[in-house]
């Protein structure tokens, strides 16, 4: 993996990497690259994501007691915050394949000898703590709607918040804030941790060409968005089982659009 990282350019000097322009099309070729991943050696790639659905699955059941209710939305909406933290060994499984190398499953515990490994982790704890503000503000939001009262039972806050008021506030300010959240995740983190993995920069440098990627291209990053936000909700409603299809299919096609997103490093060195 190190043979892959550059820091510097030709002159000695810390370059930042090249920003490309995208279009629907570069979207559509990358999800039928990472569909050719996942194709490749399916059954590794499912029993390697088997781990993704059974945790949602524990969320759910962790948060069915009745004090918990109001929090089993966020929590699985707020699975799209903390996503790319677990599709960082799909990223290297993509890469590996891209350099013609052994791709088999156990490769993507790879990223632990990454030379970016700090770096990787401070971006991982930096989603973390944005997923636990998203719980502190939709607790608040519902606390504001409906105070602290815990609901009697699911079928009384389904009907709380579907038939009153109060609910249909709920579920605007909820979903507004939950949309700055994905916005701020998706902005700076698009190509965040696969340029990581490709390129031994720091934790700001491959923040900061996210959100130029992201301003460069903001029509086919916001279509990203929503088809990986769909993919994901989609992947939610059979218990949590798609996700062991969609998870890894969405992690390969984002390495492939990180490829489109950044500028390969060329010749002389330069990123």
């Amino acid at each position: 993996m190190a043979a892959s990282h550059v820091m510097i350019n030709a002159r000695g000097e810390f370059a930042r990497p090249v920003v490309q322009k995208v279009g629907v099309a570069d979207i559509i070729d990358a999800l039928k690259l990472g569909l050719e991943d996942f194709s490749a050696k399916p059954s590794h790639y499912v029993f390697l994501c088997l781990m993704y659905p059974i945790a949602g699955i524990f969320l759910a059941f962790w948060s069915s007691g009745a004090n918990l209710v109001p929090l089993l939305y966020p929590l699985m909406s707020g699975f799209a915050l903390v996503g790319p933290i677990a599709a960082l060994g799909l990223y290297e499984i993509s890469r590996r394949r891209e350099q013609g190398q052994d791709s088999s499953w156990y490769h993507a515990l790879d990223v632990r000898h990454s030379p970016a490994m700090p770096s990787i982790i401070a971006v991982s704890v930096m989603l973390l703590a944005l997923f636990i503000a998203w719980l502190i503000v939709a607790q608040n939001i519902y606390t504001s709607a409906f105070g602290d009262a815990a609901p009697a039972s699911v079928s009384s806050f389904l009907s709380d918040v579907l038939t009153t008021p109060e609910g249909w506030s709920l579920i605007l300010w909820g979903n507004l804030a939950g949309f700055v959240f994905a916005v701020v995740v998706l902005a700076t983190t698009v190509v965040t941790f696969p340029l990581l993995l490709d390129r031994n920069v720091r934790a700001a440098v491959a923040i900061n060409a996210s959100i130029r990627a992201t301003l460069a291209n903001p029509g086919p990053v916001a279509l990203w968005g929503l088809i990986v936000g769909a993919l994901l909700v989609v992947g939610t409603i059979p218990i949590f089982i798609g996700l062991a299809v969609f998870i890894p299919i969405l992690g390969h096609s984002t390495w492939h659009f990180y490829r489109k997103l950044i500028a390969p490093i060329s010749q002389d060195g330069t990123l």
